[in-house]
């Protein structure tokens, strides 16, 4: 062998060496990071066994070496906000590090909900941000019921421009801003939320204990195979279902989207509204066709339609072209029609549902128009329908696997527990209505527990509490939505560093995804403001405390420094519980820093309760209009 092919022989190893030794980083621990200010940083990896591992950081080094299973960690001191600096770890390099306040953000899809799906109510929110110092990471979506997880497998830092924006959570995004322009201290978001995700998903099998049926459910998940079969049984009965409504729909065969095809024999209705109240409840598929007429010059512009929301899949056509399409109840129809699609003259909106079970409908007190330029063209009123095809049996429902308990703790929480945090931002707990009067127990023992993972014994979690949602009921009656926001209340009032922002003004009756995120972010803010800066901050409204039986009446106190009351020319909301044990509407009045509530119907009362429903009409607020929490003084 010569020496040159020897040379080169040794060249190759001693690189391929030194890349394999190359360090491995976490992915929270990457270019654009946030570092949290004011605690001591970890900095943690892998490399060899006994590598040598040194940090360079703002002038300073710090130095370990990995253990035998190749894992290092170095912990930094404390450090005040600033930035961007660069970090060196070995070789690599880390750009564009800046140290502020970090935030976990967690919970449901009101958490996950992202900007781009409350674009019509803040435009200028998307077009505008622009701000290097709020950023975000997202967790990737994942579950695991068989080890918790010690790194994520995808995830960036991203800075907020008005592309990055509209993946990030609304909730989340409002209350960095407001964060931000308070401290002017950068604001890093970890945002780590599911749709539909009930809060045992987001707990560890410790944490369970007390709860035999969850933890079996979390082992029978543990089950590869099962999971295999489930999803593709699942997947297989959905596709026939569909494939068989398909072939049996008249619309499809027909092409009911065409513009020139004839429906003078359709039958009419006025949208919105759910057209089994006028046919009999069926499971399929259901086409309607709308006319409208614009004038000359309309296939030159883009549009946008919003359809509001439809129960449940929709496919969009205009003249014939599809413009969008929905799968599932919740989302928002909005749909950007491209130049040359509408037309002048005579245009033809055909939207195909498909409802798989429950009541099929257009959604009520939800927008419904096309846009053209600044031009609003309202498309509810009379449209013409056909029914498509009528299934015998609803669409096969389906197991959603990664809701299970544990699942997302071991993958998208027990990841991020090594990177220090400031605070948490909870929005959960609709997904847990079924069993309401199990929630402060499953709440307190998860604050608990992340606090211990966080080594932060007073880590503050600020909590958000259910909206209003659903039909107003004329009666005073049991509410599982007013049951769980009661145990949302009872966690804020008996832990300590945890606060309560209050929305039960600021839903839809007819939407579980309300669209007010900014005043949601803005209440968490003045909790986290409150919490962590200035205790003289006001961040909530009237805090119910102690009550008092006088005669037929019962008088409320509340916390003070909440009892400022704002004036209202009738109190509303409140009920009041004789010894017969039934709650009845009554009056109320504001008299000083006490409320007072009685029915003359109920002589001997016992008890009251306030808001209590699940889309109340309470309006007890202080005077910076922050409305108080539904409670019961029993």
């Amino acid at each position: 062998m010569n020496k040159i092919k020897l040379f080169n022989i040794l060249f190759f190893l001693i690189t391929f060496c030194v890349v394999e030794a190359k360090i491995k980083l976490p992915t929270l621990v990457s270019d654009g990071m946030i570092l949290q200010r004011d605690q001591k940083l970890k900095i943690w990896g892998q490399a060899d066994s006994g590598e040598k591992v040194e940090i360079n950081f703002q002038h300073k080094k710090y130095n370990t070496i990995a253990d035998n299973s190749g894992n290092w960690k170095i912990m930094l001191p404390e450090m005040k906000s600033g930035g961007p600096f660069t970090m060196t770890i070995n070789e690599v390099t880390l750009k564009n590090i800046l140290i502020g306040d970090v935030y976990l953000c967690s919970g449901q899809s009101n958490m996950e909900l992202p900007m781009r799906r409350v674009k019509t109510l803040y435009p200028e929110e998307l077009t505008n941000a622009n701000n290097s110092n709020i950023r975000f990471f997202t967790v990737p979506q994942k579950c695991d019921f068989k080890i918790a997880q010690n790194n994520l497998d995808g995830g960036t830092w991203e800075e907020t421009n008005p592309q990055s924006i509209q993946n990030f959570s609304a909730v989340a995004y409002f209350f960095a801003k407001e964060m931000y322009q308070y401290n002017k201290i950068p604001v890093g978001i970890i945002n780590s939320s599911l749709g539909g995700s009930p809060i045992q998903s987001w707990m560890d099998e410790s944490s369970l204990k007390k709860y035999p049926e969850y933890l079996a459910e979390a082992q029978k998940w543990r089950n590869d195979e099962l999971i295999s079969q489930t999803e593709s049984s699942e997947r297989a009965l959905g596709d026939a279902w569909s494939a068989e409504l398909d072939q049996s729909d008249a619309g499809i065969s027909n092409h009911w989207e065409k513009p020139e095809f004839n429906d003078s024999e359709w039958k009419k209705m006025n949208v919105p509204g759910s057209w089994e109240e006028i046919e009999k409840p069926f499971d399929g598929s259901i086409w309607f066709r709308k006319e409208i007429f614009l004038p000359t010059g309309a296939e030159k512009n883009t549009a946008f339609l919003n359809l509001g929301r439809i129960k449940d899949a929709d496919v969009t056509y205009i003249n014939g072209k599809k413009v969008g399409n929905v799968t599932y109840e919740y989302p928002p129809r909005w749909y950007d029609i491209p130049a040359g699609v509408l037309k002048e003259g005579k245009n033809i909106i055909t939207v195909r549902i498909t409802n798989g079970s429950g009541k099929g409908e257009f959604i009520k007190d939800k927008d419904y128009f096309l846009q053209i330029g600044t031009e609003k063209i309202d498309v509810k009123g009379e449209w013409k329908y056909k029914i498509g095809a009528i299934m015998n049996r609803p669409a096969p429902g389906q197991t959603f696997i990664r809701w299970k308990p544990t699942g997302l703790y071991n993958a998208m929480l027990n990841p991020l527990i090594q990177y220090p945090i400031k605070a948490v931002l909870w929005y959960q707990g609709e997904s847990n209505t079924a069993k309401p009067q199990e929630y402060q127990d499953l709440l307190s023992t998860m604050i608990l527990d992340w606090r211990n993972k966080w080594s932060q014994k007073n880590l503050p979690f600020f909590i958000v509490q259910l909206a209003n949602f659903m039909e107003a009921k004329p009666e005073s009656t049991e509410s599982n939505w007013a049951e769980l926001r009661e145990q949302q209340r009872k966690v804020s009032q008996t832990i300590p560093k945890t606060g309560l922002a209050v929305t039960i003004d600021i839903g839809e009756w007819n939407d579980i995804h309300p669209l007010n995120k900014k005043e949601v972010g803005k209440r968490l803010s003045l909790q986290a403001q409150k919490t962590l800066f200035d205790s003289n901050i006001i961040a909530d409204g009237p805090v119910y405390e102690s009550m008092k039986i006088d005669g037929n009446k019962i008088i409320l106190s509340f916390k003070k420094g909440t009892d400022d009351f704002s004036k209202v020319s009738e109190l509303k909301g409140f009920a009041i519980k004789g010894k017969e044990g039934i709650f009845k509407w009554a009056q109320a009045k504001i008299e000083g820093s006490k409320i007072i509530v009685w029915n003359d119907e109920v002589k001997d009362p016992i008890a009251v309760r306030y808001a209590w429903a699940d889309n109340p009409e309470g309006n007890l607020k202080n005077k910076n209009s922050l409305p108080a929490s539904p409670f019961t003084t029993e």
